[in-house]
Parts: C-alpha cells; structure tokens; sequence
C-alpha cells in the first residue's frame, strides 16, 4: 500500500508538472502573439509614416501650387527674378529728354543738364555715359566723358535722372565758336534726339588738342567735371 501511495503520490506531482508546464507553454505563446501584432502594428505605423511623408509632400505641393509658406516664397523670389529679367534698357523713343541750363554761380565751368524721364509705362535700366555731340558753327563736336564711376540703375516709369554737360565761359573776349545745338543718344542706344543748345551761346576758341566739352555719368547732373 506504501508502495502504491508513493506511485500514485509521484503520478500526481508528475501530472501537476506537466500542467503546470502546459501553462508556461500557453502563456508563452500567449506573450508571442501580442509580439506579433506589435510587430504588425509597428510595421503599419511605418508604413503610416510613409503616408505622412507622402502627404507631407502633398501638402508641400499644395502649398507651392497655392503660394503660400515656402511655396509662395519660392514664386515671389521667382515673379521677383522673372521681373527683374524683364526689366529692359531705357530706349530713345521710352524717354522723354530735355536740357536746361544748371550752371551755378561761382563754378569754373558752366553746366548744362539733360534730363531723361521714364515715359514707357515700365521700369527700364539705364546707367553709363550718354552719347554727347554740340552742333556748332565750325561742325560737330563731341563732348568727353569726365571718367567718373556710372553705377548701375533702374529709372522707374514716370520717375527722371540727369547727367552734366560741361564747358568753359567763352572769356577770350572774341566771337568764339557758335553753339547752333544739342544731339543726345542715351547709354547703349544708336537712335539720338536734337534739342536746342539752352547753355551760353559760344566757346571760346581752342587750339585743337582736345573737346573742351565734357559730359558726366547718368546721374551726375550739377557736378563739377
């Protein structure tokens, strides 16, 4: 009977074993598979993620298309580019040129100033020196340029800018040489306009060695030269 109890006692510890190791098992597994639908779900998120950078990229296209955020910057630098590269030069039939005596007392030489003004109906580049000739009684002369620095500009459209014309006073006490007129051809431009000479009505009589005629860069009108 001992013997039996002890057979039987064995069995049931050896049943409670194999219970309690079914147990483990089950809970084992029980603990992989929520692994596994973690694994799947992090596996969506990253394929979520992949959506919202897909939409991100959406949104970033949106946005681009609707000028807004980077988007609107990046067509505001565009439209601001694109004006720029269609900002031409000042042409001679865009601008409306006059001359005036600008000669201030107390300047060793006299000035006259020619104004361009912007009548074009846009924006337009002009800088540099003008083409200068005076129409005189002995033939034309050219005038030259003082070598100043002709920055670069945009005259806008309805807005002027001049540049000097300068000469000496005919103090000789003689006739000197007749001012008859004025031709005028704007920076880069061939087509010139004639305009009446408003300046003192001579020069004094050189001896040939050089134009006693100087004109200054756009923008430099009332300077000395």
């Amino acid at each position: 009977m001992r013997v039996r109890k002890l057979t039987f006692a064995a069995l049931a510890v050896a049943a409670g074993l194999s219970l309690t190791a079914c147990q483990n098992d089950d809970g084992d597994m029980g603990k992989g598979e929520p692994s596994s639908a973690a694994t799947a779900s992090s596996s969506d998120g990253g394929s979520g993620s992949g959506s919202s950078d897909q939409g991100s990229g959406k949104d970033s296209g949106g946005k681009n298309s609707g000028g807004q955020s980077s988007g609107g910057k990046g067509t505001a630098a565009g439209t601001g580019s694109h004006t720029n590269s269609k900002v031409g030069k000042c042409r001679t039939d865009q601008l409306e040129i006059t001359a005036s005596d600008n000669t201030i007392d107390g300047d060793p030489d006299n000035t006259v100033a020619v104004t361009f003004k912007n009548k074009s109906g846009r924006d337009c580049a002009i800088s540099g020196y003008a083409g200068v000739d005076l129409k005189t009684n002995s033939g034309a002369l050219s005038a030259k340029r003082t070598g100043e620095q002709a920055p670069q500009g945009i005259l806008k459209n309805g807005e002027s800018v001049a540049f000097g014309i300068h000469y000496p006073s005919n103090t000789s006490g003689g006739s000197g040489v007749r001012i008859t007129g004025l031709v005028v051809t704007p920076p880069d431009e061939t087509k010139s306009v004639t305009l009446a000479w408003p300046g003192a009505a001579t020069l004094p009589v050189t001896d040939g060695s050089g134009s006693p005629v100087q004109v200054g860069p756009i923008g430099s009108a009332g300077q000395g030269g």
